[in-house]
């Protein structure tokens, strides 16, 4: 299998028709037909189910679309990687992060990247904490944010200490928005939402203490901006770091920190002995001046 006849297969998938798709291939739609026949010969499977309406994907078909789409971000992101100089440093940077106030650091490491090497394109990949480390095991993000606690075994990192705080999100006009810091007493009657990353959740049953064993857990969220939207509509409490909930408009949701107060911390993290490209190792160059 090679990666033309994978962009001949993805181009198929994206059109829905033979024809069309050996169109904007410029091929002929006999030669595309016979190169998918012999794809699906040597996969040992049907990939297409062909209707009167168009071309649809079989199940093998969708997990191999997935695949292939990995494969030629692979491959473009290997170019950009091969044709960067130190003289004009080019390419592209995916960094993967969950909703940090950490977030603001990276910013800042960025704005002095940028600086430097204004060709480089940055992307920004949010996702869980579970997702982006098995997205940088699998070489698809080059570093990633980490609230702690995190397995950082293999990785480089630099930490950012204390850099959220533990906070309970509310519609303004409920009656704990005129609090200014919410105890575990306030919390133990009411619908929760939690994060659902159980090393997460220990933190959270250290500060509880008994009584997280009594709480109404409602709602589990991987990521803090829907758990605000249920918040919004009544369904619930998030409970979470400040991340990027901080920035909503407070007539929609506030937010008060937990007393006795929690923090936590973030790491940038890295692969470790992997031989990146050059503005790879520019970024990770800002990564460790920062912590410097």
């Amino acid at each position: 299998m090679d990666i033309r006849i994978l962009r001949y297969f993805l181009t198929v998938a994206k059109e829905q028709n033979f024809t069309k798709a050996a169109e904007q291939l410029n091929i002929t739609q006999p030669t595309l037909s016979r190169q998918l026949a012999a794809l699906e010969e040597e996969l040992g499977t049907a990939l297409f189910i062909r209707g009167n309406r168009g071309i649809t994907l079989t199940e093998p078909g969708i997990l191999l679309k997935r695949r292939a789409l990995e494969i030629i971000d692979l491959e473009e992101k290997m170019l950009d990687e091969i044709k960067a100089s130190e003289e004009l440093i080019e390419g592209t940077i995916t960094i993967g992060c969950g909703e940090f106030s950490a977030i603001e650091t990276l910013a800042e490491i960025c704005a002095v990247y940028k600086k430097k090497y204004p060709m480089v394109q940055i992307t920004l990949h949010t996702a869980t904490a579970d997702a982006v480390y098995d997205m940088m095991n699998q070489g698809l993000v080059d570093s990633g944010l980490f609230m702690e606690p995190v397995n950082t075994e293999g990785l480089d990192y630099i930490r950012i200490i204390d850099s959220d705080h533990w906070v309970v999100g509310m519609r303004p006009d409920d009656p704990m928005a005129d609090k200014e810091y919410i105890t575990k007493e306030d919390l133990v009657d009411k619908p929760l939402i939690l994060p659902k990353r159980q090393n997460v959740q220990s933190e959270l049953a250290n500060w509880f203490g008994k009584d997280f064993n009594k709480l109404n857990v409602s709602f589990t969220s991987n990521l803090g901006t829907n758990a605000g939207v249920m918040a919004i509509h009544g369904l619930g409490y998030p409970v979470s770091i400040e991340g990027a909930a901080k920035y909503w408009r407070e007539e929609l949701l506030v937010q008060r920190r937990l007393y006795p107060e929690i923090t936590a911390s973030t790491v940038i993290a890295w692969r470790r002995n992997i031989p990146y490209s050059l503005a790879i190792n520019k970024f990770i160059g800002e990564i460790n001046a920062f912590k410097a």
